[in-house]
């Protein structure tokens, strides 16, 4: 498997092999995905794997997610925090990124390797903005932090 490194002075070096991304709210809006994403995982799956998480509230993520490099995975409705986390330990923390906006990322935000939270137009739970690394305006401004890693290294350097 391939790896990302970026090494932040004054913080730490960065072996990212996973990149987690919640699915509605982050990647994709009312179930349809969000105009850019497609082409930043497909040049990200090249270096890392990019993997989305959800529920498929809107039951649309296998449709959406047609010709995007990435593994899906779809979990319960009911314990999505404790799944989120549980499928975060399980590519290894340490080495992976994850991506969300709403109270079920909060935990795998917490506990990844970096966390970024987005607002967006669904908005974000303040915890889970609390419990990120980053806070990033938008999906396709937080994937560019990795395809263009001078972007994280500036903003998470001490």
């Amino acid at each position: 498997m391939s790896k990302l490194i970026i090494n932040i002075p004054d913080f730490r070096q960065l072996e990212i092999k996973h990149i987690i991304c919640d699915f509605n709210g982050t990647i994709a809006n009312n179930g349809k995905l969000i105009k850019g994403v497609k082409d930043r995982i497909n040049k990200l799956s090249e270096i890392v794997q990019v993997h989305v998480i959800t529920a498929d509230t809107f039951g649309s993520v296998k449709t959406e997610l047609e010709g995007v490099n990435c593994k899906l995975a779809i979990i319960s409705a009911t314990n999505q925090a404790d799944e989120k986390l549980n499928y975060l330990k399980s590519c290894g923390k340490d080495n992976s990124v994850c991506i969300g906006n709403g109270k079920n990322d909060k935990l795998m935000l917490s506990e990844a390797s970096i966390g970024i939270a987005l607002l967006q137009d669904e908005g974000a739970f303040t915890g889970t903005v609390f419990s990120s690394d980053i806070l990033s305006k938008n999906i396709n401004d937080a994937l560019d932090l990795f395809l263009i890693p001078k972007r994280i290294i500036a903003t998470m350097r001490n």
